[in-house]
């Protein structure tokens, strides 16, 4: 039991969790009007909000990755709350049927061109919401909490750490 709430695989889950959301973020933002066309698929969002959804979307993805990696507060809470929006919407794609991509990392994704399918990636999901949970079990058992913003730039502009 030691091991497993040691600091590695707390640190280790993070990293491969801000990876997983690094990269379909990234590979979002270099073709957004491609991700907006699988977006506009889905059916789920006024046409004039696609755009802007296409774009916000994967950049959310980068800055909560970026939060993880540094294990900045809050950003595993809105990496469990994006996670949970896009389940509900494979979850929504599932019951309706839809024989679309599920856009989770962006157009050159090869599960899509191999599979074409949602069930894929909601099983994907739940295993990275199982990691979530893990996460926050592991916080509660150690009684750790992540670094606060503005604290993480006191500590990179003045070196001291004065929590």
């Amino acid at each position: 039991m030691h091991r497993l709430f040691s600091i590695w695989p707390y640190r280790a889950i993070r990293i491969m969790l801000a990876a997983v959301f690094l990269w379909s973020g990234v590979s979002k933002l270099i073709s957004p009007v491609s991700f907006a066309i699988i977006i506009d698929a889905y059916g789920l969002i006024p046409g004039n909000w696609v755009t802007l959804a296409s774009i916000g979307l994967p950049a959310l993805e980068v800055v909560l990755a970026m939060g993880l990696l540094l294990d900045i507060q809050g950003s595993l809470a809105g990496t469990a709350v994006l996670l949970a929006l896009f389940m509900a919407i494979l979850g929504y794609g599932i019951h309706l049927g839809l024989d679309v991509d599920c856009g989770c990392f962006g157009p050159e994704d090869p599960e899509a061109e191999a599979f074409h399918g949602l069930r894929t990636a909601l099983y994907r999901d739940t295993i990275m919401a199982a990691a979530i949970l893990y996460l926050y079990l592991w916080r509660f058992v150690r009684s750790a909490k992540p670094v606060g913003f503005f604290i993480l730039l006191k500590i990179l502009f003045t070196g001291r750490d004065e929590r």
